[in-house]
């Protein structure tokens, strides 16, 4: 079904992988279209109720194909209007986790893409970099928005403007990465993730995505009514239902998703 990526589902986890890793998996059109694509199948799809995103071979996403990019004139607003941007608002809106196997390299847009994501699990090897500056290019993709709300200013502002590679234990040391793992590890960490995820409420963890990018940018007298909202919802679910009874019971709740 897809050209530039893989789509597989198993143990309630759909898993994306970027597959053009004789070019460390640069996004060129059919990429970022096929990535939508992907990230709609994998909402749609109810038996999955987590989301892995990585890349093939030994880089996650090196952004933008650059000689794809050279091929007739690119209105570079337009490009991230039709191609870029659906995928960060799909992760973001996705009523499902996503974890980010940051198993190599994230530069420019590829590291935009990990940002956007719920939980990164990073190989010790991997690293980020945003790339923009060094073609005369600003950020893009979602970075000025994740990046200052998670660092602050001034760390963003020089990332930003120097392109500085971070290794993965520098991005864990600024709290820009979940957890940071042999490589060899990578992929049973991720798996923990993933389960763990897999047998949540999903329900209630799609509510607490949406809540926590509110809490971001809105003032607290409209998070706390948007708290009470979200609240009447997940009280209405199975899982809340199931949770409630296995505390009485002293059980371990089993978590439907619903």
């Amino acid at each position: 079904m897809f050209t530039t990526l893989l789509f597989h589902v198993q143990n309630n986890v759909a898993t994306i992988t970027l597959n053009r890793p004789d070019v460390y998996n640069a996004f060129n059109d059919t990429l970022s279209y096929e990535l939508q694509d992907a990230l709609k199948q994998a909402e749609k799809d109810g038996s999955v109720r987590a989301v892995v995103l990585t890349g093939a071979g030994k880089a996650f996403c090196s952004g933008q194909d650059l000689k794809a990019a050279q091929e007739g004139h690119r209105n570079l607003g337009d490009s991230l209007h039709k191609r870029y941007n659906p995928i960060i608002r799909a992760i973001r809106n996705m009523p499902k986790p996503v974890i980010c196997r940051l198993n190599g390299v994230a530069a420019g847009a590829g590291c935009s893409l990990a940002l956007a994501c719920d939980v990164i699990v990073a190989a010790e090897n991997a690293t980020l970099i945003e790339i923009f500056i060094n073609i005369a290019l600003v950020l893009d993709s979602g970075s000025s928005y994740f990046l200052p709300r998670t660092i602050g200013y001034h760390r963003a502002f020089e990332l930003a403007t120097k392109a500085t590679k971070l290794t993965a234990a520098d991005a864990l040391q600024m709290g820009l990465v979940n957890k940071v793992v042999k490589a060899e590890e990578l992929d049973a960490a991720v798996d923990t993730e993933a389960t763990f995820y897999a047998q949540a409420p999903t329900k209630a963890i799609a509510l607490m995505k949406k809540m926590l990018t509110k809490g971001m940018t809105e003032d607290l007298d409209t998070v706390l009514d948007y708290e009470a909202w979200c609240q009447e919802i997940a009280g209405n679910t199975q899982d809340n239902r199931e949770g409630v009874r296995a505390f009485l019971e002293k059980r371990k709740p089993a978590f439907s998703g619903k």
